[in-house]
C-alpha cells in the first residue's frame, strides 16, 4: 500500500517541485567531502520520509514483481517522493561535476564553501539538542560515543586501493551508508578509500564500467542500512539521535573552514587538515563568517517554519 502522506492525489506540482529542490541540495552536499546528503535531508525535514521511501522496496514488492503484479509493483514504492528527489540529486551531481566543478572549487575556495556547510551543520546540531532537551547524564554517553566514532573516522588517512569492479561495488555500498547517515559524508568515505576523484569523474563523463558496479553496491548498501537505521530510530530513538548528534559534532572538526592544510592541492590534503583560528580579519575570513551565519540562519528559519506549521495543524484539528 502506497504511503499517502507523500503521494499527491490532487496533482499539485508544487510539492514535487520542492522535492526536486531538496534533492538538489542533497546532491550538492554529497559532492563536498565531509558533508552528508543525509545531513541535508535532516535539515530539510525529509529524513524520516527518505528512510520510509527506501524501505518501501521490500519483500512484498519483490514478490509482486515475481508474480508479474505490475499494479502493486508500481504503487507500493513511494515513487511520488523518490522520483522528484532523485531527479534533484542527479541534476545536482551532474551540474556540480560538469558545469560548475565543485570538487575543484573546494580546492580553490575551501574557506568559503566549508564556511557555508559549517553553518548548516552547526544550526542542525542546535535544533537537535533543543529537541532532545532534558538529557540525563547516562544519555550523554551516547553523545560521546557518536563523537568518538566520528573523530575516529574523520582522522583516517586515505589508503591505496584497487580499481577492480568488486572494490568499486564495496566503495558504493560504504559510501551510500555514510550518505544517508547524518554527519558522515559519502564523499569523505570515498576519499578515505582513495576513490573520490575516480568516482566523480565517472559520474561527470558517464563511465559505465565504473558507474554500474558502484550503483549496484550503492543499491545493496541502501536497502540493508536504511532498514537497520530505521529500526534503531523506531526502537531506540533517543540513543540513536544522540549518536547522530555526536557524529555531527565530530564533523565540525573537518568542516571548520580555517585550517592548516597539509596538502592544499589535493582533496586528500583536506583530510589531513588541522583547525586553527584565523590570524587576521581578511576578506576571506569575513566572507566565510558571513556564510556560516547564513547557513545556520537557514536551518533555524526552516525549523521555526516547521514548528509553526505543526502548531497550526494541531490547532486546526
Amino acid at each position: 500500500m502506497a504511503n499517502q502522506s507523500i503521494t499527491n492525489p490532487k496533482g499539485d506540482w508544487r510539492p514535487r517541485a520542492l522535492l526536486v529542490v531538496k534533492g538538489a541540495c542533497m546532491g550538492a552536499a554529497d559532492v563536498v567531502p565531509g558533508v552528508s546528503g543525509g545531513t541535508m535531508a535532516f535539515i530539510l525535514g525529509i529524513y524520516a520520509q527518505l528512510l520510509a521511501a527506501i524501505k518501501s522496496f521490500d519483500l512484498a514488492w519483490l514478490r509482486a514483481l515475481l508474480r508479474l503484479d505490475l499494479r502493486t509493483g508500481a504503487t507500493r514504492p513511494h515513487f511520488g517522493f523518490l522520483i522528484p528527489l532523485g531527479l534533484g540529486i542527479v541534476a545536482a551531481l551532474l551540474f556540480f561535476t560538469r558545469v560548475v566543478p565543485l570538487p575543484r572549487l573546494i580546492l580553490a575556495y575551501p574557506e568559503e564553501i566549508y564556511g557555508l556547510f559549517f553553518g548548516l551543520i552547526a544550526g542542525s546540531i542546535a535544533v537537535l539538542l533543543r529537541e532532545l532537551q532534558g538529557l540525563r547524564f547516562t544519555e550523554l554517553l551516547w553523545l560521546l560515543a557518536g563523537l568518538a566514532s566520528g573523530l575516529f573516522v574523520f582522522n583516517l588517512v586515505p589508503a591505496q586501493t584497487p580499481d577492480a569492479s568488486w572494490f568499486i561495488f564495496l566503495a558504493g555500498a560504504l559510501a551510500i551508508c555514510a550518505m544517508i547517515l547524518p554527519g558522515v559524508s559519502g564523499s569523505f568515505v570515498l576519499l578515505i578509500l582513495n576513490k573520490y576523484a575516480y568516482v566523480f569523474d565517472a559520474i561527470g563523463y558517464f563511465k559505465l564500467s565504473v558507474l554500474i558496479p558502484f550503483a549496484a553496491g550503492a543499491g545493496a548498501g541502501l536497502v540493508c542500512f536504511s532498514r537497520l537505521l530505521s529500526r534503531l530510530l523506531k526502537r531506540r530513538y533517543r540513543p540513536t539521535m544522540l549518536c547522530i548528534t555526536g557524529i555531527l559534532l565530530a564533523s565540525l572538526w573537518v568542516i571548520w573552514p580555517f585550517q592548516r592544510r597539509a596538502g592544499a592541492d589535493s582533496h586528500e590534503g583536506l583530510l589531513r587538515a588541522n583547525p586553527v583560528l584565523p590570524a587576521e580579519l581578511s576578506q576571506t575570513v569575513l566572507l566565510s563568517g558571513a556564510l556560516m551565519l547564513l547557513g545556520a540562519s537557514f536551518v533555524l528559519t526552516i525549523n521555526r517554519f516547521k514548528q509553526a506549521r505543526a502548531q497550526g495543524g494541531q490547532e486546526a484539528d
